[in-house]
């Protein structure tokens, strides 16, 4: 007896690390930001390096987790509390964060995936949501989404059901009508699916995490193109 579903109403998809590497994009970000502190905040480049300034946000995140919601105000935060020590004009903070956030959507797509959203866009909605602090406009993107949710505006992070039944809801479709795309076992694969998505891990490295978290995804993939396989086979065998 065939047990496949027909093709998803709406795809949702993670951002970072899912659509583009993040880390060397937050690691050249910091860099031009200190850079920028060198020359229009010396007594804060002189008091810290990025390295210093990285582990005063850690802690100020383990006395306030609310900044975990939002990691852009934790950066602002840490900045404010730099400035201040180091005895350097806290007005600037808002040029130093502008500088910062330019460089940190300065992000790279993988290969596969503007050619994959361009294939899906006639046939699904598309969506997403995300934990981090990607802007979709600057970098150039938007205009291939329907729906965009943000932890720091909805004010839950996943895996909270509460934030893929949003995007569910505002896409107009129901839950299992949809698939969530994302590289995290955890936030995305578990949540989506506790949330009563069907759930796609995007494993671009080959990691085993999912058998040590016991998470069974819907369909683990490595790039677009084997997302359109799986989507085309799944759909295919329905309408068989």
């Amino acid at each position: 007896m065939n047990t496949r579903r027909a093709w998803p109403k709406a795809i949702l998809f993670d951002l970072d690390d899912t659509l583009w590497p993040i880390a060397p994009v937050i690691l050249q970000a910091e860099e031009k930001l200190f850079a920028w502190l060198r020359e229009h905040a010396p007594r804060v480049a002189d008091r810290f390096t990025i390295d210093t300034l990285r582990q005063a946000r850690l802690e100020l995140l383990a006395r306030k987790p609310e900044f975990q919601l939002d990691l852009g105000k934790l950066r602002h935060a840490g900045l404010v509390d730099a400035f201040q020590q180091a005895g350097e004009d806290a007005a600037k903070v808002e040029h130093a964060m502008a500088q910062f956030f330019a460089a940190r959507n300065a992000v790279i797509p993988y290969d596969d995936v503007l050619p994959g959203l361009l294939k899906l866009k006639n046939r699904v909605l598309i969506g997403s949501i995300s934990n981090g602090n990607a802007d979709l406009r600057t970098i150039g993107l938007s205009h291939h989404f329907k729906v965009s949710v943000a932890a720091s505006a909805f004010g839950v992070a996943k895996p909270d059901a509460a934030i893929f039944l949003a995007a569910c809801e505002e896409l107009g479709v129901a839950p299992e009508d949809a698939v969530y795309v994302g590289d995290d076992v955890l936030l995305d694969v578990r949540g989506a699916q506790r949330a009563g998505l069907r759930a796609v891990w995007m494993n671009r490295t080959g990691s085993t995490k999912h058998m040590e978290h016991e998470v069974v995804p819907d369909a683990i993939v490595s790039d677009f193109d084997e997302l359109l396989d799986w989507l085309t086979r799944e759909h295919e065998q329905q309408r068989g």
